[in-house]
């Protein structure tokens, strides 16, 4: 098979639904062989919920997929919309499933991480459909309503406030009456909440910013720390090679690309800071390098540049296998 076949093969649906149906299987490999963590018990500003959602490790598991599978084909249908990767691509799909599936352990189940990253990806179906639109009230009042709720019971949440702050700034629709729809959206849960009396102001709880590690034997915390590393480091080498690319697009592709970059910053910040929602963020990184993954992929025309992918590939199976066999 020639250079051209093979990236024919690496760009289609054929090798995106080969990574998806590895990352079910391994998925399915950990919940039988019992190695999930228990779930900790993790707050938000005023209630707690447990990281792994749903008590039935099998139950969760399958969730779990399926949200990260919703999340992929949700991307595809942005760039299908909006082309901010300027090419009709599936790697980026395949590249986000072999990145779930290196940290099974961690990306398994039904978290807080699949969570954000459905938050992610329909919220930025909205907010790339409000590209200079100064009539965009309702759609930031929603936005910032949901995320609002999800601080309530997850502080990982509280990420993407700012991201989308600033995603509808720069989409140029964010005006007086944006900013008092995003004020109005993020007060209006804890008002319903406390109006309700679901709650009382002694319910206020701020992040705990401690360390996750306890879940996990100290050889897996290596393991972890060091591809969590190699992951950003890529990410943000990725991003910064792009950008030199993206720069030459037109203004509304730039926006579009400059929210992921956003995004990203914040959760690897996140990463950096609190360790102990890793599960919530981590998927949200893996989610942004796969886009930069299929920019690089279709930027690029290096002839051999299916080798960097095969290289996903192997580093992304090697760490799942040496994550379970410790």
């Amino acid at each position: 098979m020639n250079d051209t076949k093979i990236i024919e093969f690496l760009n289609g649906r054929t090798f995106a639904w080969l990574a998806c149906a590895q990352l079910l299987v391994t998925a399915l490999f950990v919940a039988w062989s019992g190695l999930l963590p228990s779930p900790e018990s993790s707050g938000g500003l005023l209630f707690n919920i447990d990281d792994t959602l749903a008590a039935n490790s099998w139950l969760s598991v399958a969730a779990g997929v399926a949200g990260s599978m919703a999340a992929a084909w949700l991307m595809l249908l942005l760039n299908k919309w909006f082309t901010f990767v300027k090419s009709l691509t599936f790697v980026g799909a395949a590249a986000f499933f072999l990145l779930q599936l290196a940290t099974p352990l961690i990306t398994s189940t039904f978290n807080t991480g699949t969570v954000m990253l459905l938050l992610l990806v329909v919220g930025a179906l909205v907010l790339f459909g409000c590209y200079q639109d100064k009539h965009a009230q309702k759609p930031i009042f929603l936005v910032m309503c949901i995320l609002a709720f999800g601080v309530m019971v997850r502080w990982a949440v509280v990420v993407l406030i700012p991201a989308f702050l600033l995603g509808f700034a720069y989409m140029r629709a964010m005006n007086w009456r944006g900013v008092m729809s995003a004020l109005i959206g993020l007060v209006t849960p804890f008002w319903i909440v406390l109006g309700l009396g679901l709650a009382a102001p002694a319910d206020f709880k701020l992040p705990e910013l401690n360390p996750f590690w306890n879940t996990l034997d100290l050889s897996q915390v290596r393991l972890l720390v060091a591809w969590v590393a190699f992951i950003v480091v890529l990410t943000i080498v990725l991003s910064v090679v792009n950008l030199f690319t993206i720069y030459s697009y037109r203004l509304q592709l730039r926006v579009y690309n400059a929210f992921f970059l956003m995004v990203t910053l914040f959760a690897v910040a996140a990463l950096c800071i609190d360790h102990r929602n890793l599960t919530a963020y981590l998927p949200v990184v893996n989610l942004c390098l796969s886009v930069q993954i299929a920019h690089a992929f279709t930027i690029s025309k290096f002839p051999k540049r299916h080798i960097f992918i095969i290289a996903l590939v192997l580093a992304c199976f090697s760490a799942s296998l040496a994550s379970m066999a410790m």
